[in-house]
Parts: C-alpha cells; structure tokens; sequence
C-alpha cells in the first residue's frame, strides 16, 4: 500500500498525485496541513506526528508499505512510482 504525506495546495504533491493517477496507482493521502499551507497551520496533528517521527516535517513524503520503502522529494517519487508501478 502506498501512503502520500501531501498538501491540496502544494505543487510538489500535485505532481506526484498526478503521476499515480495517471498510473492508476492506488494510495492513502495524509493532509497534516491546511490546503495551500505548506509550512503552517497543522490540521491533523496524528498525521504531523507521523510525519515528523519518519524524520522530517517535509510534504510530499511516500510511504510504500508493501516494499519498506520510504522518500521525500516529489522527483525521486515520481522517479519510484514510474519504475515499480507503471
């Protein structure tokens, strides 16, 4: 399963939504922000101390549960999504 870390407002997420949907890719979005509020406001403070426990409070952060695997960066995830689920 695939977790998305991401912000309604943030191009780097939009970015990377718009790759698994174009994959018909699957996913869980978390929004630990207000949309548009990339470094503020906490909406969902679960979420937030989920992110923060992986490390670092950066959005877009993928989560691929099946593979162990986790990233920041909207490049370097769309770069993994192409490779293991086009």
């Amino acid at each position: 399963m695939l977790e998305l870390y991401q912000s309604e407002g943030c191009p780097h997420c939009t970015k990377v939504r718009e790759t698994l949907s174009t994959l018909g890719v699957s996913y869980v979005a978390h929004n630990p922000r207000l949309p548009g509020n990339m470094g503020g406001d906490v909406t969902n403070e679960v979420t937030r101390e989920e992110l923060a426990a992986a490390g670092d409070d950066q959005i877009p952060y993928l989560v691929d549960t099946d593979r162990g695997v986790t990233m920041y960066g909207s490049d370097a995830i769309v770069e993994y999504i192409t490779d293991h689920y086009e």
